[in-house]
């Protein structure tokens, strides 16, 4: 009797543990919990089941049964909300069951959809999980009218790319399988594919450039592979190539147009430039080096960020920071601040000087301190060049496999790979860097005479030996006596809100289109970000774009940029809408508010403020329809700034700069007299500044030409030689700044950077088409204004750029106006 107790006991306790176990596993599902107060029928078989186990013990093993089948019902449907499916590798259900509780169900009911008769496939368990992947990992999305930059964490990072890349390999499988030589069955599909790549990998890029972290990192670098490795066997794609190359051949070539040719003949070259070509061990050492490239040019750009992070100064003597202006002490003490100075003050300190752009400048314009400067001057130079941050092993590994790449897809040298996708040549590249440099050097050489001089009439101690980090303090103080202005005095008058309105009266007035706050309709990466909505002349939105416009040295990388988020398309039209609208993020590092001030620019953050617009207008106004050509997309590298400088060009025009040069705390306008001094220094300098770079671009072009990486000479002494050319004062020996060009190692413009000057003379070019027409005939100038948009705001890739260009000017581009403008020109012109 004892025993028969014991055993009943054991029994008892046996079933309780079992039913305790169903029912965390249905809690864990995904019910009951979330199910409470849901009146459906399964709702009430749930929870029926449950109140029958406790009501009738001795029926328990057979609702043991019942509430598996619940659970496994639950967890169905669970998955079928795309909900978490973590447990389903634990819930009990024997086939028993599943057949008891499938007879059961009338056969019309909706629930056999979520009970098999047999257990799941493991093609069917993989779909489920796919579902609940998505509902929970914002990258795997299905749709949305912006990126949800907001929720995006590095843990969804490995999850979601992975996921992403299967279904696209998916995709991929099945276009390769159905291809035709038409629209509809090739470019169509395959459009949705590399945009769906382009749309998520580019929001973790974008995270990693203006939100990194460590996490973040580890993430990106883990899926960087699996992410190259999908691009490169879309590129290699031999069932996709041929079939763009039938349509290349085909009988209705010619009724194609434009734009349609050009993307056809455009992917045609880039499967070339990636390996289609290629066969076994050939292809197999093009994947690993682009594998290698891809890993290389990130470690290069995270080493230049961290090394730019590493230095810090603290100063608590305010005599070493003597000459710095109010804005700049009061940054260094915001940044002390945020380095657990807690009582530091402007006025008081402590002081951190970092080499973040606003920093490192206003200590090489304004520090008295020569010390100091040097100091400074030097880590610049140096970052990112010893130690573990060293980029040195990097950029020669990076040079030898551009250079093996070149010579397996049958190339001399990088630069032709570089130039096929370009405008230019090679020796067209040599001849204007040439040009432009000869016309700068005598010009750089009385700059520096200039300064000599005038450091001695001020009787420095310093004035008989300048160096480098003497002269943009030397010249910051000639500018000043020679023009009477003072950059710093003029930033009450750039407050980013004014600046931002005068640049949209001037799109306004130039292109037809307005600008309007549209904050909060898109989510955001940070607090700082603004987001807009551009309208046509019907109050139509056309586009929309962000702004994260200050800097944050912990986590946004240095420079500025704009980039791509969604491009114009008619393929992935929605809303009802005959195409999917352009969508562009602009990202500067100026000057952050400091207190209650508003951010208060400098002349040369206005100017870049207008140049990435002027990127983004380029982006968002285009009226191409293919996708492929759409906005920037499909435009020659070496073209694409040519919008971007066109509009730095009004920053000097009178009405625009009066429009926005306004005090931020009198409303007043900024005096004319000022505004003709700006003008008037314009182009102090402008040898010297045009030699800085020609150099970059010429030591940019020989190390991806001549320049033998397996051989006896350093990239640094390719650098020293190019200096003797482009370089009044001669570098010094330990200048290492090819160690943080992030343009040519970590960026888009290997044997590329020529393309500034390239795209410089094309758009004083076009500026000159406006002063042609009047820069005072308001009419001539909306009317040249629209000719712009219509041209090379809206073709976009559609044709190519010489066409664009003469399509506007009516005639092929001139380097004259460039010189002109820049003050150039022989003295006898």
């Amino acid at each position: 009797m004892n025993g028969g107790l014991k055993l009943a006991e054991r029994k008892e306790s046996d079933t309780n543990k079992r039913r305790r176990k169903e029912r965390k596993i249905i809690h864990q599902a995904g019910g009951p919990g979330p199910f409470i107060g849901w009146t459906g029928p399964f709702g009430k078989e749930a929870h029926a089941s449950r109140k029958m186990a406790h009501a009738r013990p001795r029926r328990r093993q057979q609702h043991s049964h019942v509430a598996a089948a619940a659970a496994m019902l639950l967890l169905s449907f669970t998955a079928r909300l795309g909900l978490p499916l973590a447990v389903s590798a634990r819930l009990p259900s024997p086939p028993t069951t599943r057949r008891l509780l499938f007879a059961a169900l009338p056969p019309s009911s909706p629930l056999r959809a979520f009970c098999p008769r047999e257990r799941p496939s493991p093609a069917t368990c993989a779909a489920f999980s796919s579902t609940a992947m998505a509902a929970d990992n914002p990258l795997l999305a299905a749709d949305f009218d912006f990126p949800p930059f907001d929720r995006v964490e590095p843990s969804h990072v490995r999850p979601g790319i992975r996921e992403l890349l299967t279904r696209l390999e998916g995709e991929l499988e099945e276009l390769e399988k159905g291809v035709e030589p038409s629209w509809g069955k090739l470019v169509e599909p395959l459009e949705r594919i590399t945009d769906r790549l382009e749309v998520i990998w580019g929001m973790v890029d974008h995270l990693k450039a203006v939100k990194d972290s460590a996490d973040l990192r580890a993430a990106v670098e883990e899926v960087q592979p699996d992410k190259v490795k999908f691009q490169l066997r879309l590129g290699q794609s031999k069932p996709i190539y041929q079939a763009f190359q039938a349509i290349r051949n085909s009988s209705d070539w010619d009724s194609l147009t434009d734009a349609r040719k050009r993307i056809v003949e455009a992917q045609i070259k880039e499967a070339v430039l990636s390996g289609v070509a290629l066969e076994d061990e050939q292809r197999e050492k093009f994947n690993q080096i682009e594998q290698e490239l891809e890993k290389l040019s990130q470690k290069f750009s995270e080493n230049v960020l961290d090394a730019t992070k590493k230095f810090e100064k603290l100063i608590t003597d305010k005599k070493e920071i003597d000459g710095l202006p109010a804005t700049a002490l009061g940054l260094a003490a915001q940044t002390a601040v945020s380095k657990g100075h807690e009582n530091a003050t402007a006025e008081n300190g402590p002081w951190v000087i970092t080499l973040d752009a606003p920093s490192y400048i206003a200590v090489m314009q304004h520090a008295r301190n020569r010390a100091l400067r040097e100091e400074v001057y030097r880590a610049y130079l140096t970052r990112a060049s010893s130690g573990e941050l060293d980029n040195t092993n990097i950029i020669a590994q990076i040079l030898k496999l551009r250079l093996e790449k070149a010579k397996i897809l049958g190339y001399k040298n990088y630069a032709e790979v570089s130039m096929a996708q370009k405008m230019a040549t090679v020796e067209r590249v040599e001849e204007l860097l040439e040009k432009l440099r000869a016309a700068s050097w005598d010009h750089a050489v009385k700059d520096m005479e200039d300064l000599n001089i005038f450091a001695k009439d001020s009787g420095s101690p310093e004035a008989t030996d300048l160096t480098h980090w003497d002269l943009t303090f030397w010249s910051e103080r000639l500018r000043e006596s020679k023009y009477d202005i003072n950059e710093e005095a003029l930033r009450p008058y750039f407050a980013l809100p004014k600046v931002m309105d005068g640049l949209f009266t001037l799109a306004n007035k130039l292109f037809g289109v307005s600008v309007v706050p549209a904050d909060g309709l898109a989510p955001v990466w940070h607090s700082d970000v603004k987001f807009y909505c551009v309208k046509d002349s019907s109050n139509s939105p056309v586009a929309y774009f962000y702004f994260d416009p200050y800097s944050r040295p912990s986590e946004k990388r240095g420079g500025a940029w704009m980039n791509v988020v969604f491009s114009r398309s008619r393929v992935l039209a929605r809303n009802g809408l005959p195409a999917r609208l352009p969508v562009a993020h602009m990202v500067c590092n100026q000057t952050p508010p400091v207190g209650d001030k508003p951010s208060l620019m400098t002349f040369r953050e206005v100017e870049t403020v207008f140049h990435e617009f002027g990127h983004a207008l380029q982006h968002m106004l285009t009226k191409q329809d293919e996708g492929y050509v759409a906005g920037i997309r499909g435009v020659e590298w070496d073209a694409v700034e040519l919008p971007s400088q066109f509009m730095e060009n009004w920053c000097y025009h009178k009405d625009t700069l009066l429009s926005i040069a306004k005090h931020y705390e009198t409303g007043e306008t900024l005096p004319e007299e000022i505004y003709a001094k700006l003008v008037a220094a314009k182009n102090f300098r402008a040898g010297t500044f045009s030699l800085r770079q020609i150099r970059f671009a010429s030591v940019d072009m020989e190390l991806h030409t001549t320049y033998d990486p397996y051989g006896s000479l350093s990239i640094y002494d390719v650098d020293r030689r190019v200096a003797e050319r482009t370089q009044v004062l001669a570098p010094l020996p330990e200048d290492r700044f090819l160690c943080s060009f992030s343009h040519i190692f970590a960026g888009g413009y290997a044997a590329g950077y020529y393309s500034y000057k390239w795209a410089e003379v094309l758009s004083a070019d076009a500026f000159s088409a406006f002063e042609d027409a009047g820069l005072d005939n308001e009419k001539a100038i909306e009317e040249t204004g629209r000719r712009f948009r219509d041209t090379v705001l809206a073709l976009g890739g559609g044709k190519s750029p010489l066409e664009v260009f003469v399509s506007f000017r009516g005639r092929e581009p001139s380097p004259e106006p460039l010189l002109r403008h820049n003050g150039l020109l022989p003295v006898a012109a």
